[in-house]
């Protein structure tokens, strides 16, 4: 049959020939595509198990040394961004080291806006200080309890538990060779009527959350059938006090949140909201730069977000909020939520220390230090973060950096210690603060930054500038756990919304 077709037989055998005839320019492009391949199948299963080797170290850190009684013993009060960078960059083998804190997890601030909106899951951003402490070479006493009192004479710490579940003896004394005094600083309200009952602040991870329920409670209730009108106005009417990076920050993650989320699930209430962001100084972030606050306000503008500058606050009630412009009388301003972020004070157990040393202490804003951030006054005790006064900004960054210094000051002074015969060879350096720029999210997939490149100030804003602080945000976070978490959230708030 098949010697009775011979064109079939020509037309199946064509193929054939001309795959064995095929041009050397189309072996060359199957020989690019196979090395390709075998590269990238290297490449994926190299960083797949790079990346498991890495979480399997992270899970399982290993034996540590134990406490060494010939060591000295140094207290960490705190687990905030100075504490916890001194005790990541720490050589734990120079001391036997004790963390005290309230807290037993690092909180990373600058994305407690994006915790409050649900941008960022709460879990994404915390740290757990025996996470840090696990991973050192010697023992760290973790005790989540609050400092009550530090005697600088005695050189002790008293502390007590405030779980509900507290133990036969909740408060304890120790002593100390060294103390780093990182406590942080509170809230400050001046004393404003209302403003501590009925505000929501940003400072802690249960500020976050309590203001997104109230947030969520005041969407949901605008949608009860039978609110009027008027009602749903002011409930839909967010109010941020404080012009500066956290309170641009917030206006800018309830934008964000109002437009891509509450539009799509909420299209009737869309009509009725409304942001606005109360500053007294004349102009918001007074620490960047001309170009980007005009930059900041324009964008805001074109984003419906109202700022009254030159305005403060008088007081705040169950519906609204008073206030007080420069140039006018006061006046009621209705809303639903109130979000605080106007500044900070000095904690009770500040104020108690620097008590003990009135003539050294003489600056009521936080604790002075030299240039070794050592407290004026009692040598061996390190202040650093916003509980100090010093000439920096109390910011998130120049607290970590003080942490990395001290971590370096520590091993110099354990050398010192170890080898005083050699003390005049050590020279310790004091403290100088590198400043890397300054970011801040204003809302709309647009950010604003200001960053030292080769001695001069470089001004940027708008996507480019979103892309490079979210960058910034994720390298700084302490983990790849954080960094994964973190980069999934807004992956996922991005697809399907928060």
């Amino acid at each position: 049959m098949w010697r009775a077709l011979p064109h079939v037989n020509r037309q199946l055998a064509r193929p054939l020939s001309i795959y064995q005839n095929s041009s050397p320019a189309g072996n060359k492009w199957r020989g690019f595509l196979q090395m390709l391949g075998r590269v990238t199948l290297v490449t994926v299963v190299g960083a797949a198990g790079t990346f498991w080797y890495i979480t399997y170290k992270d899970r399982n850190p290993g034996p540590q040394l134990p406490f060494d009684p010939s060591k000295k013993t140094l207290v960490i009060l705190g687990s905030g961004w100075g504490a916890t960078s001194l005790l990541k960059g720490l050589d734990t083998t120079d001391y036997n080291t004790i963390v005290i804190s309230p807290k037993n997890f690092f909180l990373f601030t600058p994305l407690l806006p994006s915790v409050a909106v649900g941008t960022v899951g709460a879990k994404s951003v915390l740290q757990p200080t025996r996470y840090v402490a696990r991973h050192k070479a010697r023992q760290v006493s973790v005790i989540e309890a609050e400092a009550t009192n530090v005697d600088s004479i005695n050189k002790t710490v008293t502390f007590t538990d405030t779980s509900p579940l507290r133990p036969l003896e909740p408060t304890r004394t120790i002593p100390y060779d060294y103390l780093v005094y990182a406590v942080g600083a509170e809230t400050q309200t001046f004393g404003i009527p209302g403003v501590k009952e009925r505000a929501c602040f940003m400072k802690e991870i249960a500020d976050a959350e309590q203001m997104q329920a109230r947030f969520l409670d005041c969407i949901e209730t605008a949608a009860f059938p039978g609110t009027s009108e008027e009602e749903k106005r002011r409930l839909l009417h967010m109010v941020v006090v404080g012009g500066g990076p956290t309170g641009i920050e917030m206006a800018g993650e309830l934008h964000d949140f109002l437009e891509e989320d509450l539009k799509s699930w909420y299209p009737e209430l869309h009509p009725y909201v409304r942001i606005t962001l109360v500053e007294a100084l004349p102009s918001v972030l007074p620490s960047f730069s001309k170009e980007l606050i005009a930059y900041t306000e324009r964008t805001f503008k074109e984003s419906k977000i109202d700022i009254l500058t030159g305005t403060m606050v008088k007081g705040v009630s169950e519906g609204s909020v008073r206030l007080k412009p420069k140039d006018s009388g006061e006046h009621d301003l209705a809303c639903g939520l109130v979000v605080w972020a106007a500044g900070n004070k000095a904690r009770d157990i500040t104020r108690n220390l620097m008590a003990q040393l009135p003539e050294h202490q003489t600056n009521k804003r936080g604790i002075l230090v030299d240039d070794h951030l050592r407290m004026l006054g009692a040598p061996s005790i390190f202040a650093i973060g916003d509980c100090t006064a010093t000439s920096y900004a109390p910011t998130a960054q120049v607290a970590s950096q003080e942490g990395a210094y001290l971590a370096r000051l520590f091993k110099l002074i354990a050398k010192k210690d170890d080898l005083a015969r050699q003390i005049e060879r050590i020279k310790l350096k004091p403290f100088h603060y590198s400043h890397q720029g300054s970011l801040a999210y204003i809302g709309s997939d647009k950010a604003i930054a200001e960053l030292p490149i080769f001695g001069r100030e470089w001004s940027s804003g708008g996507v480019a500038t979103f892309l490079f602080w979210r960058s910034a945000y994720i390298s700084t976070l302490f983990s790849l756990r954080n960094r994964a978490l973190v980069a999934g959230d807004w992956m996922r708030t991005k697809f399907f919304g928060r």
